[in-house]
């Protein structure tokens, strides 16, 4: 039995193969940051108590920086107590599995989109997850690009707006500016916040602004980012304009993508890849243009289809 494992910030997935091949079990668990790293040690190694089959190998997707080659993490930004653990040599006490593969939960979920999902039939295929982070990882005639260690494709650390004295949103003169990047700006996190300072200003009619404050009134703080494909449907030009300003955005850092490994295809994934069509769109329109002439067309855009099973379909796929 392969078993392939997604490890995240707000979610852990293992799925478990049959003889063929074929996903036979599907777990899926909430992470509760409070507990940390043991508490997604637990969930793994009681899972694994579940399975009747025994596991011959294990592929993981982990989100943060991890060295591919030893199965050390260097860190997690969500979650606490991963800086310095070694997963591959605690699978290896888990399991009797033979093989062991730990990569970027990005680079997972690009070998997924790649092989069994919208990149299929390309050589080169770039993918990007746009969700409370952004990552991404190349696909190079089915294998993972990796550069240097421990460097991987961090779309989402690629500067806007370099830090420094003078730059924009530095306030006053001589005052430094904290900088910012393409997660900073484009990720559901900071999409979240847009809204949230936005909403004052909305028409009391705006259906963004009544869906987020009916959420609100229930308890439901955060993830406003969610409501924006409903909002543009009910064209609320708003949501519209926001949709429009992150696919530019994150269409920017795209082209920089582009410019430096010409992928045949990017593939939208991630959570506010979910808007969907509106969303590919203005990511596809933008690139056009921030892409040199010489280059044109730019890459096809392409969203995601295996969506939230693209890591653990992926980490199966490394096996």
């Amino acid at each position: 039995m392969k078993v392939g494992i997604e490890i995240g910030g707000t979610k852990l997935q293992l799925f478990a193969t049959d003889g063929s091949g074929q996903v036979k079990e599907r777990f899926r668990y909430e992470v509760d940051k409070t507990k940390g790293a043991e508490g997604i040690l637990a969930n793994i190694s009681q899972t694994f108590k579940k399975l009747n089959t025994p596991i011959t190998a294990v592929g993981v997707g982990f989100g943060g920086p991890i060295n591919s080659e030893t199965g050390q993490i260097s860190t997690s930004y969500q979650i606490e107590g991963w800086a310095g653990f070694n997963l591959v040599s605690w699978l290896e006490e888990q399991t009797a599995a033979q093989t062991i593969r730990v990569e970027n939960d990005a680079n997972v979920a690009a070998l997924g989109e790649a092989l069994h999902g919208a990149g299929r039939g390309y050589r080169h295929v770039f993918y990007v997850t746009v969700g409370s982070g952004i990552g991404g990882g190349m696909i190079v005639d089915g294998q993972i690009y990796h550069g240097a260690l421990p460097g991987e494709a961090e779309l989402g650390h690629l500067w806007l707006v370099p830090p420094g004295v003078g730059t924009p949103g530095g306030g006053t003169s001589g005052e430094a500016s904290p900088g910012q990047t393409l997660e900073e700006t484009c990720s559901g996190w900071a999409v979240d916040r847009q809204i949230r300072e936005l909403l004052p200003q909305l028409p009391t009619d705006s259906p963004l602004r009544q869906m987020v404050e009916a959420a609100t009134n229930e308890g439901r703080v955060g993830g406003e980012a969610r409501f924006l494909h409903p909002a543009y449907e009910k064209s609320d030009q708003v949501a519209k304009m926001l949709i429009e300003q992150v696919g530019s955005v994150l269409a920017l850092g795209l082209s920089h993508v582009t410019h430096l490994f010409h992928p045949q295809v990017i593939v939208l994934g991630g959570g506010l890849s979910l808007i969907g069509e509106p969303f590919r769109v203005a990511v596809k329109t933008a690139l056009e243009r921030f892409v040199m002439k010489a280059f044109r067309p730019a890459p096809l855009i392409f969203q995601a289809q295996l969506r939230e099973e693209a890591v653990p379909i992926g980490a199966i796929a490394m096996l």
